[in-house]
């Protein structure tokens, strides 16, 4: 067990010194890393929110909203399927509550209309695996004509899932271009989504951001009344009054059915007008959007269109000539950030369903400061404790535990800086716990080393039987944690996973430096003093 080949010896001194060098920069400004040759490691330790500052959100699908829209959604369907037949005749298709309904006239056509609408429930796929389908809709018929499509609780439930996570792939891609150092983005629950921001200075332009459902559709204007008259009168069959986002607002009267949707576009950048010299977005369809606009533009030379963001019209040029390139403009007098947070939201996509903030924190860096001190002199008097006790207990033994316990302790950050984890406040609790856990199994070595001699082995036989006897119980000690550990990551969130990480990576590094490093520096000692009495 004291016997080294050359190859293992330079694996752990490789392994100790690449988890120096990955380390080291943790302690250097960014000025100085940035000087630094590039073979080097530059990368700094991602600090979690509760360390560095930021923003935390708790959003809550508007459940209510969604189902509305999806029953209007419907409503449509209904009415193409039924109009293919025009020997069915129908009245009161609409929404009424939380149902889609549609009465039939001739109770003789009621089944026939029935089996046409049938296929409307929607089977769902219940299941990542398969599964027995699920269907969204539940279709009941009545005696009086009366058809009505209501959800289904598994259907919901369906919907809610696949909600939440087109959400948070949305929510990522809004975050990831603002910039934010390794957001934290989340399902919590059924209906909710949990955003963490760390070191996002701007809370209030975050919430925005990621709040916005920005469903983007463009509208012919319908010049038959101006948007005021409308507003005083019933509007024209398949038109609607939108409201601009000037102040104070203006009424445009738009048909209702988009012509384009941002589902066509697959860009949105932030430019300047060379005329006005004001911030604009310069938007491109995909080569599908980009046809239509070009037949859009084409016949309707000379009239206005609307674009519509989120019920909001943002912008109604008028079609000077057609537009064939596939690209386009949106201008509005922007600000910067206010045409950057467009051009993101439209490159990011829509949200499914409009979310609702049911909980906003805003952690400062002077408190995420504090947090860092605080850790940082809770680990070294921690530290500090365990090297006096293990001098004390154990002599030059001891001095040899603490080397390896500074090697775990620079390992511990090594690794969390090279896999760029965050490291939170009770990541920091893990890396505590894993100091106590490292002295433990060096305490472990050495109380079996001194039972070895005094059963009256020598020096060398009694060091080397006490490693080796005490392998297993190292063993069995700290796989029992590891399993713990990938338990909390797996079922915990937030600062529970990121306490999992560090005492995970905390496991590895304890058995490696208690172990096998601590065991080459006593072999090392041993050739050296060649002793013939332990001095423990």
């Amino acid at each position: 067990m004291l016997y080294f080949a050359r190859w293992k010896i330079a694996l752990i001194v490789v392994v100790i010194t690449a988890g120096f060098l990955a380390t080291l920069p943790n302690f250097l400004s960014k000025q100085t890393l940035e000087s630094w040759p590039d073979f080097l490691p530059k990368n700094q330790m991602v600090l979690g929110l509760d360390l560095q500052g930021g923003a935390y959100l708790l959003y809550e699908v508007d459940q209510q909203d969604y189902v509305q829209k999806r029953l209007s959604s419907l409503v449509g369907d209904i009415r193409t399927l039924l109009r293919e037949d025009p020997r069915i005749g129908y009245t009161g298709l609409g929404v009424q509550g939380d149902a889609a309904q549609v009465r039939i006239r001739d109770l003789s056509r009621l089944e026939e209309a029935a089996e046409r609408l049938d296929e409307l429930r929607n089977p769902l796929v219940s299941s990542l695996f398969g599964g027995q389908p699920v269907d969204e809709f539940e279709l009941t018929v009545g005696n009086d004509g009366l058809i009505r499509f209501t959800y289904t609780e598994d259907g919901l439930d369906n919907r809610l899932q696949s909600i939440v996570q087109q959400s948070i792939e949305v929510i990522r891609r809004r975050v990831d271009e603002l910039g934010t150092t390794e957001p934290n983005i989340q399902r919590q629950g059924t209906d909710r989504i949990l955003v963490e921001a760390p070191g996002e200075d701007d809370p209030e332009r975050l919430k925005a951001l990621v709040g916005q459902t920005a469903q983007l559709t463009f509208h012919m204007v319908d010049n038959s009344m101006s948007g005021d008259q409308a507003l005083q009168v019933r509007p024209p069959v398949g038109t609607m009054v939108v409201m601009s986002m000037d102040d104070p607002p203006i009424p445009y009267l738009l048909e209702e059915s988009p012509l384009l949707s941002g589902e066509d576009l697959v860009d949105a950048q932030v430019s300047f007008d060379q005329r006005t010299n004001e911030p604009v977005v310069n938007f491109r369809f995909n080569t599908s959007g980009a046809r239509k606009f070009s037949n859009i533009t084409q016949q309707n030379v000379g009239r206005p269109f609307a674009i519509v963001l989120d019920d909001e019209v943002i912008s109604a040029p008028v079609i000077r000539e057609p537009i064939t390139g596939g690209s386009g403009q949106i201008s509005g007098s922007f600000t910067v950030d206010g045409a950057n947070d467009l051009a993101v939201l439209l490159r990011a996509g829509a949200l499914p369903a409009k979310l609702t903030v049911i909980e906003e924190r805003s952690i400062g860096p002077g408190l995420g400061q504090d947090s860092v001190d605080a850790g940082r002199i809770a680990s070294i008097i921690a530290g500090a404790a365990v090297i006096i006790f293990m001098i004390l207990a154990y002599g030059r033994f001891g001095i040899i535990a603490d080397l390896a316990l500074a090697s775990n302790i620079v390992l511990i950050f090594g690794a969390l800086t090279f896999l760029q984890a965050t490291l939170t406040l009770p990541g920091i609790a893990g890396i505590v716990l894993t100091i106590g856990m490292a002295v433990d199994a060096n305490v472990l070595i050495f109380e079996r080393i001194r039972e070895e001699a005094r059963a009256g082995r020598s020096a060398i036989s009694a060091i080397d039987a006490g490693y080796k006897r005490a392998l297993g119980t190292i063993l069995d000690a700290n796989i029992t944690t590891l399993i713990a550990a990938l338990i909390l990551f797996q079922l915990g969130s937030g600062p529970v996973r990121g306490f999992a990480v560090t005492l995970a990576i905390g496991i590895f590094t304890t058995v490696f430096c208690a172990f096998t490093f601590s065991r080459l520096l006593v072999a090392t000692w041993v050739r050296w003093r060649r002793p013939s009495q332990l001095p423990i």
